[in-house]
């Protein structure tokens, strides 16, 4: 692996928008347009297969785990292996196990593939965001970080749509390889980013091999994993819902959730880094929690398109503003844990709310799901008032 391979991109004085930028964002939007199209159809081959809700819960969570296992030492290979063997080692794993989709006719196959598939997802998506915060100008951070996030909004604007349609006309098996070609094409763009050697602390010592979370990003973590709690319980079961309420244009709800997304993301990143977390976070939990009683009700298609979008403009802009707050404190050769950190945090959320949720639809219903979500919210509002309270007191 030679010097440019093993490392990390620097920021050209205080330019967002550079070659590399834009090829991390490209490999970026392709990636998670693989992976947004097998987002609402896993649930439905799933159920193809023979699998119950308790299974599609289980299926879900066990991609998440398998990633957020594997975030610690992902973070570690950042610093030692370097940004770009890491990035093309995961997107080399995530095309080979979606691609394997393909061929899968049992359940327990199913299983181990989503597993190696989490390991592949964890490597990637930890790298490709350590990657943009290494371009992106510490000035101007939140504001770079709401762009980067943008190409996986895009991807999610038509992924799911896209899968779903896909998923009506095709065997599943094509839909799968479609998939993976388009994370072969961010492997690609991903050869094509500059990288140089990452900067070294003179204070690392080998205890620090293994730990497994950056001390500074866990306040915004903690705050994330009860966001993605309800995120968890929108992506796995949202599909399942409006069929059981025969509500339609669940394609619809996606595309207006990212819309919403990107409407959020081209104003938040610029207020986080003018005002901080302060003026974003509570904001936009209580849209979250709005958007979660809709969905609990969701009596047609409108009220499903409302809570979209209320849900678009409060994750867009919480989202970037907790990244950029886990990166913003850690020491410039731990932003790659700070970010494997926050991910993991991430993967926890959607991988307890997927398989927590299944057992709560095979009890009781699928709306009681959103109810659990919106107290799942209130719950990270709480302790944000509670570590802002902290922090003015220091």
């Amino acid at each position: 692996m030679d010097q440019q391979a093993k490392g990390q991109v620097i920021p050209v004085q205080n330019k967002i928008w550079t070659r590399d930028f834009l090829f991390i964002w490209i490999a970026n939007f392709f990636v998670f347009l693989g992976f947004q199209m097998t987002l609402p159809t896993i649930p439905l081959f799933v159920k193809e297969l023979g699998g119950s809700d308790q299974m599609v819960g289980m299926i879900v969570g066990i991609f998440t785990f398998s990633a957020l296992l594997i975030r610690p030492y992902a973070g570690h290979a950042l610093e030692s292996k370097g940004r770009g063997f890491v990035y093309m080692v995961g997107l080399g794993i995530f095309v080979i196990a979606v691609g394997a989709y393909a061929f899968t006719a049992s359940m327990f196959l199913l299983i181990i593939i989503r597993m190696v598939q989490g390991i592949g997802w964890g490597f990637s998506t930890t790298a490709g965001g350590t990657i943009a915060t290494d371009l992106i100008p510490p000035k101007r951070r939140g504001e770079g970080m709401g762009y980067f996030g943008l190409s996986g909004n895009i991807a999610l604007a038509f992924g799911p749509a896209l899968g779903l349609t896909l998923a009506g006309i095709l065997p599943f098996s094509w839909l799968f390889l479609i998939c993976a070609a388009f994370g072969f094409i961010a492997l690609l763009f991903s050869a094509k980013i500059h990288y140089v050697a990452v900067e070294q602390s003179p204070h690392k010592t080998k205890s620090m091999r293994f730990d497994i979370f950056e001390k500074t990003a866990l306040q915004p973590s903690i705050l994330l994993f009860f966001i993605t709690v309800a995120f968890g319980g929108i992506a796995t079961f949202l599909p399942l819902h409006a069929m059981e309420q025969n509500v339609s244009g669940i394609q619809l709800y996606f595309l207006v959730f990212a819309i919403f997304i990107m409407v959020s993301r081209t104003f938040a990143g610029k207020l986080y880094d003018r005002k901080g977390h302060r003026y974003i976070f509570l904001p936009g939990a209580l849209l979250i929690f709005i958007s979660m009683l809709l969905l609990s009700w969701l009596p047609n298609t409108t009220s499903m398109l409302v809570a979209a979008g209320l849900f678009g403009l409060g994750f867009g802009g919480v989202q970037p503003a907790l990244q950029a707050w886990a990166v913003d404190r850690a020491p410039n050769n731990r932003k790659g844990m700070a970010n494997a950190t926050f991910f993991s945090s991430f993967d926890l959320g959607v991988g307890i709310g997927a398989i927590g949720f299944g057992q709560v639809a095979s009890f009781f219903s699928y709306s009681t799901i959103y109810i659990a979500s919106a107290v799942s919210i209130v719950a990270s509002m709480i302790i944000y008032v509670f570590l802002v309270l902290k922090m003015k007191e220091k």
